[in-house]
């Protein structure tokens, strides 16, 4: 799908979609559990298939109950999940976890918990995507891994149990360190991890809340060194899933360079989702913001002229494509920093980036870690997601303020975590056309 946007301003309300690294949380931890769980309110999007497919392979019952009058049509309001405690059934086949490298990660150690082989796999950029660190330390912890692709990217094989035990794991994603706090509750003896590279801190903090909340004891000291008491249970659950943070970040930059009023709904300041720092950041770089229950309201500087400086970016990769663009409409430089792992995403992020906005006549440096964004006129033009939402959706909002039409090429792709973001789009004022 081709879609061209044109440059203008935004106006209205979004409801904000819910959590991708919430609802993947909670189909997993529902799906250990002993019991029924109800999931309140989860992101309805291909990531989140993808994980549910994935534990339906296992032998896990998911139920959905959409908002329709007969509870199979509009839009999804509630999942449950009948949880296996840990004892999974052997799949018939290979695991697809297509885009969603949560969800391949995860799954790691997850289907580790079982004593057959679990074959995991995915779509073409996730065979790019490595989990060499993660398959180190799960056969540490007394895991058999048979390693299929290159450099410890899917097509993965595990075989169990998992055992616990001591294990190192660098983490240059934090989805390593989460996927082994998940299972590691579930494994015979405690775990005693050391983690000498750590990015992406926030994300093991919502973890750690989500292990806290089930009574699962987890120490940990300078965020170095990590200590899991086995023997545990999950146990079923009822909750409702905030919005995304990562999700609004496209609707926050976007206002900030367009000089718009929005109010962006379903947000909760007080939640541990990193990319809430987006608020503060764009809140420093001269937006107005303000927040009450559930509602963030953001108006940008009259003419969308923002200051500039250096943000470090570490604990927010996802946000790197969305502030790029902002960095575009700065009276003075805009640096990117501390966020390497952003070229071991979808795409390289940061030389993709720098590539399109360069495209559009950003003038854009790329660094080893991050970028440099310089005050810029964009231009009008075609660009390409390369099949990556977090582009798709940044260059969206390039095109808010491009002095001619936008056209993105592979634009679908947004509905890996936000399938209606043209739409809410449109319907906040933004002239577009899908094609």
């Amino acid at each position: 799908m081709n879609v061209t946007v044109s440059s203008g301003g935004l106006s209205g309300r979004v409801a904000i979609p819910a959590s991708k690294s919430h609802t993947i949380r909670a189909l997993v931890i529902a799906a250990l559990a002993e019991g029924v769980s109800r999931i309140e309110a989860p992101l309805d999007s291909a990531d989140t298939r993808a994980c549910m497919s994935v534990l339906g392979g296992l032998g896990v019952r998911i139920a959905e109950t959409r908002e329709g009058a007969d509870g199979r049509t509009g839009r999804l309001a509630e999942v449950s999940v009948a949880g296996r405690a840990g004892s999974f059934s052997r799949p018939g086949g290979e695991l697809d976890c297509e885009n969603s490298g949560t969800t391949f990660y995860v799954m790691l150690s997850v289907a580790a918990l079982a004593d057959f082989p679990v074959l995991l796999t995915g779509d073409a950029q996730l065979r790019r995507r490595s989990a060499g660190p993660l398959l180190d330390a799960l056969e540490e912890l007394g895991v058999t891994i048979e390693r299929h692709g290159n450099g410890g990217c899917p097509p993965v094989t595990v075989t169990g149990p998992l055992r616990g035990g001591k294990a190192t794991v660098a983490c240059p994603t934090s989805q390593y360190l989460t996927s082994l706090l998940l299972a590691a509750p579930l494994a015979p003896i405690d775990s005693e991890l050391t983690v000498p590279i750590l990015n992406e801190r926030p994300y093991v903090e919502m973890t750690l809340g989500w292990l806290d909340s089930q009574g699962v004891t987890c120490r940990h000291t300078d965020w170095s060194g990590f200590h899991v008491t086995g023997g545990r249970h999950y146990r079923a659950f009822e909750r409702r899933i905030p919005g995304d943070f990562s999700a609004a970040t496209f609707f926050l930059a976007a206002a900030a360079v367009t000089g718009s009023t929005l109010y962006l709904d379903g947000l909760d300041m007080a939640d541990s989702q990193g990319d809430k720092e987006v608020v503060s950041i764009l809140e420093r770089l001269g937006c107005s913001v303000s927040s009450d229950a559930g509602s963030v309201r953001i108006a940008g500087p009259a003419g969308g002229v923002l200051s500039g400086g250096t943000l470090d970016l570490n604990s927010i990769p996802d946000a790197l494509p969305a502030l790029a663009v902002v960095g575009t409409g700065c009276a003075e430089p805009l640096r990117l920093t501390n966020v390497p792992q952003a070229r071991e995403k979808e795409t390289d992020r940061i030389a993709v980036m720098a590539r399109e906005l360069a495209g559009l006549g950003g003038r854009v440096e790329e660094l080893p870690d991050g970028l440099v964004v310089y005050p810029s006129a964009l231009t009008g033009g075609r660009v390409s997601s390369h099949g990556d939402h977090r582009v798709a959706m940044a260059l969206a909002v390039a095109a808010l303020r491009a002095d001619s039409p936008v056209t993105i090429s592979d634009a679908e792709v947004v509905g890996i975590t936000y399938p209606g973001f043209f739409d809410a789009l449109r319907d906040c004022g933004a002239n577009l056309v899908m094609e």
